[in-house]
């Protein structure tokens, strides 16, 4: 069989040229392998037909058989459509089309038997059908029928009368063409010892199923080969980076590590914080790179940790250097690590891109002597510029925020490769991060240190400001801060929105006596730092802000966080604005405050945000609800979720299974040489012709 990816879509029958135009621009569908791959999303059981009679209109679908008695045309103008009077001998119903009236006239003939399908609905009293499937009753065989496919389509492909039934069609004609079976891209032993159908079957009944096991079978084969190539792929990679890069040896723990564990530590450390502190101290030991990435929620101690490992290093010869996302975030490490180092014989320096000309050369110079023992750097450390002596671990804070070119940047400024720990306060799900970040060493800090509060997060509604205008300045009264972020910078017309500006001119009105910050997006960098910098000195009391200050802001004395409009966030984005308060050792409060009319799923993201605190919890619940490709990080990742069926939130077990699969399939033919296995290694070849790179994150 000729490769269905090398023929061309137009050529496929009933869609030529300009079509083909449409599908590639709207659908990404290019090839006749596009095409069979671009699944329905949702089947509808077509073999039941209802008499007009037992229908209401709260049915979900419809199936009747009969006749269009007459057309009448009602209305003028715009609102002019044409209504068909269809009956069945039990009952009569309207069939109602908004345009196109002639050419339906002209195509459903009066007193002639067809088939119509659609949703009811009750318009003046009577149940209709809008824009119904009609199919002449001739033609169709209810029993042959099934379960019907319905294909996403998008306005523009209507326009050229591709519409779902058209690519129903387009399918059909499709799989009508081809001469002999699919090609199989499994082994036939793996095949059988996973009970899965074919290939060649899985396809035509994920398009056709004839009932709903048919339909079962269909997509678990298609979603298991899915996610299996997919964790292939990235322990394939993983296994190849551990053969080639060999890593440095950090023999000793070190005199500087002891020091500080003895006379510095501001706190007893958790449990969760030493066990991560001994995977990552037997990563630098074993002779290989340690590629490690390090999940914990905001206020676990993350940064503590990442200090303890840089001592290591240190002590062992080498460099080490933590990169931030913002100025702010790495000026906050700086004073934070200094401050705690200090009485060490520890050089720790600081490079942005506001640090220039002579201040910036004794940096440069003693990164390249090695007089600088530890860096802390935002992306002006990724310069030509900047080389170093001896790096010999490099701390990666908020990882999603650099890209992967980025950091590759900074292992090629070696002439050996570093140790690598990324770090991560979005709490990821385990499916996600299996997927995400395969190819890495997992530890997460799932405890919190001792003397943390846990912030109180409550709900209120639009109406019940006064109270909490007077919460906020009891609270700064007492000598604490508070932060208001309100979701957009300009008001919108299509959104009923709390806008920044208004929101600013009244906090200012209402709280005359206090200092009061704004910083957005939109503001010239030096002025967004300025502003945050007031901030963490204390010289304002209030920050009306947007979501700019959800990574990289630490005020310790911040007690108060109130998000405007909470019901226009996701969880993860909720979770990481609350964790800019409860830093310090007062109590902290979170105030979500919404509009009386929330959907069902606002409901439920804000009911999740004041049961738990559990960021782990909240990004599985987030995932749920919006899907893997939604969630903060994921898409400034690089990571593109193009799963074809698949859905990382609903098929985590199977996701578990397969890499079990694939793990055993690497550690029996390691060399990849086995016969039986060739066509695994082939279809991984093609497959990453054509998909992102899923484990190019370290």
């Amino acid at each position: 069989m000729k490769d269905l990816r090398l023929i061309d879509i137009q050529y496929l029958a009933g869609v030529g040229p300009s079509r083909a135009a449409v599908l590639s621009k709207e659908l990404n569908i290019n090839t006749l392998h596009d095409l069979l791959y671009y699944f329905p999303y949702k089947h509808i059981d077509r073999s039941r037909l209802y008499y007009i009679s037992e229908i209401d209109g709260n049915m979900p679908y419809i199936q009747l058989k009969g006749r269009i008695l007459s057309y009448e045309t009602v209305g003028t103008g715009r609102k002019m459509r044409l209504v068909g009077h269809f009956s069945d001998g039990t009952g009569l119903i309207d069939l109602v089309w908004f345009q196109y009236g002639a050419y339906i006239q002209k195509r459903y003939k009066l007193n002639t038997d067809y088939i119509v399908f659609g949703k009811p609905t009750v318009f003046n009293g009577r149940i209709n059908l809008a824009h119904p499937d009609i199919e002449s009753a001739e033609d169709l065989t209810l029993s042959e029928m099934g379960l019907r496919p319905y294909y996403n389509t998008t306005e523009r492909m209507k326009r050229m009368n591709l519409t779902s039934s058209a690519m129903q069609k387009l399918v059909t004609t499709l799989f009508a063409s081809l001469k002999e079976p699919i090609p199989e891209t499994l082994p036939a032993y793996f095949i059988e010892q996973n009970h899965l159908i074919s290939l060649d079957k899985a396809l035509h009944d994920i398009h056709f199923p004839k009932n709903p096991e048919q339909l079962r079978q269909a997509e678990f084969r298609l979603k298991f080969e899915e996610l299996f190539y997919i964790q292939l792929n990235i322990l394939r990679y993983a296994h190849a980076r551990q053969l080639r890069s060999k890593g440095l040896r950090f023999p000793i723990v070190g005199q500087l590590f002891h020091d500080f564990y003895a006379q510095k530590l501001p706190f007893p450390l958790t449990n969760a914080q030493k066990r991560v502190i001994r995977e990552m101290r037997d990563d630098m030991n074993s002779g290989r790179q340690m590629n490690r990435l390090l999940q914990g929620d905001v206020g676990s101690g993350k940064t503590l940790v990442a200090m303890l490992t840089m001592l290591i290093a240190i002590s062992n010869g080498y460099q080490a250097c933590i990169m931030a996302p913002t100025e702010i975030l790495a000026e906050q490490h700086f004073a934070t690590i200094s401050s705690m180092l200090e009485g060490l014989p520890v050089n720790v320096a600081l490079l942005t891109g506001s640090i220039k000309g002579k201040k910036r050369e004794p940096i440069l110079s003693g990164l390249r002597d090695g007089n600088v023992n530890l860096l802390i750097a935002t992306h002006a450390v990724l310069e030509d510029t900047v080389s170093f002596h001896a790096l010999g671990l490099v701390v990666v804070d908020e990882q999603h925020r650099f890209g992967v070119a980025q950091r590759a940047k900074l292992w090629s400024k070696n002439d050996f490769l570093p140790h690598v720990l990324v770090m991560t306060a979005t709490p990821i799900p385990r499916t996600l991060a299996m997927t995400l970040y395969g190819d890495l060493d997992v530890s997460v800090i799932d405890e919190l240190p001792p003397g943390r509060r846990p912030v109180v997060t409550e709900h209120r509604y639009d109406k019940e400001k006064a109270s909490l205008y007077q919460f906020i300045r009891t609270q700064i009264n007492e000598g604490r801060q508070a932060y208001i972020v309100y979701p957009l910078i300009k008001e919108s017309e299509k959104m009923d929105l709390k806008n920044l500006e208004e929101g600013y001119k009244i906090i200012t009105e209402v709280f005359p006596e206090f200092n009061i910050s704004m910083v957005h997006g939109q503001m010239k960098p030096a002025d967004k730092e300025r502003e945050m910098q007031r901030f963490v000195a204390g010289e304002t009391q209030i920050m009306v802000a947007t979501t700019v200050i959800e990574v990289g802001v630490n005020v310790p004395n911040a007690s108060v966080m109130i998000i405007e409009n909470a019901e226009r966030f996701g969880l993860s984005q909720l979770h990481q604005l609350r964790g800019r308060v409860g830093r310090g050792a007062s109590q902290s409060y979170c105030i979500l405050v919404t509009s009386f009319k929330l959907t069902d799923e606002s409901r439920k993201r804000i009911e999740i945000m004041t049961r738990t605190n559990d960021g782990f919890e909240i990004a599985e619940a987030d995932m749920k609800l919006r899907g893997p490709g939604d969630l903060e990080g994921t898409q400034q990742s690089g990571i593109a979720f193009d799963l074809h069926i698949a859905n990382l939130a609903r098929d985590g077990q199977l996701l578990q299974h397969v890499r079990q699969l694939a793990e055993k399939i690497l550690n029996d033919d390691p060399d990849e040489s086995r016969p039986e296995n060739a066509i695994l290694w082939q279809q991984l070849r093609l497959l990453k012709k054509e998909n992102v790179n899923w484990s190019a994150i370290s």
